[in-house]
């Protein structure tokens, strides 16, 4: 089995049990931390697979401020190279991958817009 060495960040449906069963093939376990610099928005998602699996039309999404009393609060799951790259493909083209400092120290892969 592969490592779960992997951090994500994650704010919204990549928390949802029924995403992570589809996406990883497993629930992850995962700590509080939080992102700052960033505050929440809402797109609409029109990928109908994407929209079947998280029950969701609007999904949240990650604007940068550069304003460090801004904060978002979430979840870093512990996920292997494979699950980060599922992760990938879950994720419509509307997002992007970056890595980033949580409140933590820890740095982690988060989905922004």
């Amino acid at each position: 089995m592969e490592p779960s060495d992997q951090l994500l960040f994650t704010y919204g449906t990549l928390q949802h049990a029924e995403v992570q069963l589809d996406t990883f093939g497993r629930l992850v376990a995962g700590e509080p931390d939080a992102l700052p610099g960033y505050t929440i928005d809402y797109v609409e998602i029109e990928d109908q697979r994407v929209v079947d699996v998280s029950g969701l039309s609007v999904h949240p999404v990650l604007r940068a401020t550069g304003n460090p009393l801004d904060k978002v609060t979430g979840v870093v799951l512990h996920v292997s190279a494979a699950e980060l790259d599922a992760a990938d493909a879950y994720e419509v083209s509307l997002y992007r991958r970056i890595s980033v400092a949580l409140t933590s120290g820890r740095e982690a892969w988060v989905y922004v817009g």
